[in-house]
């Protein structure tokens, strides 16, 4: 038995599943947990020695790589001092303040200690702002696990949410209404047979949680227009795309700008980190400023802000990351592709900058109906003969796949190679 395996049967002793995350438990790709030990740059090393070229990357925040020595050193430093006062420090206002500088709209920020607590707590502001109740939120987008946002779309398309979970009272999720990615049609007779009560509409500007999937032409432009005519807020939640498709975010990308956005991840540099902001009217209806309470011990933990300070002014000063992580997004999807075609796997590789997916599915992906057709069976082979390989992807078809400042072009060029070998000995 490997070291993972007895630490997996140990931690199921202990943890419910045996994981502190379910999609850390790696059953839809039939596998045991892989137990990271440490992290360098690309790559992973697990409880058994075996190195890994990662494509995880923590989902996400990782996206200077493992141990960046800025970001190490500024832990290090920060923790010296002390993990958590409970009083505001000066790293907050300096979070803060960057994040307004370099996205537009973006005019005051709450800091919170994950991307669930952001958004919970945006939701609560928009609701508390406009006085209305209903949510919008599209099938296939995650947006935490707070009992609102757990929902799915019940028979008709306006109509209001199911819980999508044990524990969560019908009442709390008869106040989100879904609608399907991508869908304009969708989204116009909802406002028209809701308008009046609909708070916000919330949205990954990117699709990341079933897969990466890309907004339409127009599609984040129509929810602009809609969301304002109705008096509602729009509200982008770039948890994942945050500071990873573009230095200014998904909303400086798509130039579509929202009334609020959600952050966290990059924002923490690998910590525990979130955050929310937007205009200034929206935001100060926030306490102590106005009646919408919301509150947290650790908000603006001065080790997990000194990381993610690390982290954006890296990102800031360093113009070059950005265009190399699109060379090599770009090198990774479209070899991906040619090695399916070349061996006639139905698979399209989808993905922006430095996030991508293989939809093991005949037809582009423009949805999370579309992306639920995708054979998991053979995502799991995939996944099998690439960790075979010494190369890390997520456990899951609906995850994305995150690439680093850290990857080189020789790596994009080993599992190109390696997916290719695969395909040829049979093995997806």
């Amino acid at each position: 038995m490997s070291r993972s395996e007895e630490l997996f049967t140990e931690a199921q002793r202990y943890i419910p599943g045996g994981v502190n995350s379910p999609v850390r438990a790696f059953r839809s790709v039939g596998s045991t947990p892989v137990f990271a030990v440490r992290g360098s740059g690309a790559c992973i090393w697990d409880a058994d020695g075996k190195r890994y070229t990662d494509y995880i990357g923590s989902w996400g925040p990782l996206i200077l790589g493992h141990a960046f020595p800025a970001v190490t050193e500024a832990i290090c430093d920060a923790a010296k001092n002390g993990a958590s006062f409970g009083l505001p420090t000066e790293r907050e206002v300096r979070m803060a303040r960057l994040i307004t500088e370099l996205v537009k709209g973006v005019e005051m920020v709450r800091m919170v200690s994950s991307g669930t607590e952001a958004v919970l707590s945006a939701v609560r502001a928009a609701r508390g702002f406009t006085g209305r109740e209903l949510v919008v939120k599209f099938s296939g987008c995650y947006h935490g696990h707070s009992d609102s946002m757990l929902v799915k779309a019940g028979s008709g398309l306006a109509t209001a949410g199911l819980p999508d979970s044990a524990g969560v009272p019908a009442a709390a999720a008869a106040g989100t209404v879904t609608c399907a990615y991508n869908d304009t049609e969708g989204i116009k007779q909802i406002f028209a047979a809701h308008k009046d009560g609909i708070a916000a509409v919330i949205v990954e500007p990117v699709g990341a949680n079933m897969g990466v999937v890309l907004p339409a032409p127009g599609f984040l432009e129509e929810l602009r227009r809609i969301t304002a005519e109705a008096g509602a807020l729009l509200i982008f939640d770039e948890v994942i795309t945050g500071f990873r498709v573009s230095l200014n975010c998904a909303s400086g990308y798509f130039g579509v700008t929202p009334d609020m956005w959600t952050f966290g991840k990059i924002i923490g540099g690998g910590l525990p980190v979130g955050a929310y902001g937007g205009r200034r009217d929206v935001m100060s209806v926030v306490a102590p400023l106005g009646p919408v309470y919301q509150a947290g011990t650790l908000s603006g933990n001065p080790v997990a802000t000194a990381a993610g300070l690390a982290t954006l002014e890296t990102l800031k000063n360093d113009s070059g990351i950005y265009r190399g992580l699109a060379e090599k997004g770009e090198k990774l999807r479209s070899g991906l592709a040619s090695v399916f075609k070349k061996h006639g796997i139905e698979a399209v590789v989808q993905g922006l900058e430095s996030l991508a997916t293989v939809f093991f599915t005949a037809s582009p992906v423009s949805s999370y109906d579309d992306a639920k057709k995708s054979d998991t069976a053979r995502y799991a082979r995939f996944w099998k003969s690439m960790a075979k390989r010494g190369i890390l992807l997520a456990p899951s078809q609906f995850e994305a796949l995150f690439l680093s400042a850290a990857h080189s072009l020789s790596d994009i060029e080993y599992f190109i190679a390696a997916a290719d070998e695969a395909a040829h000995a049979g093995e997806i």
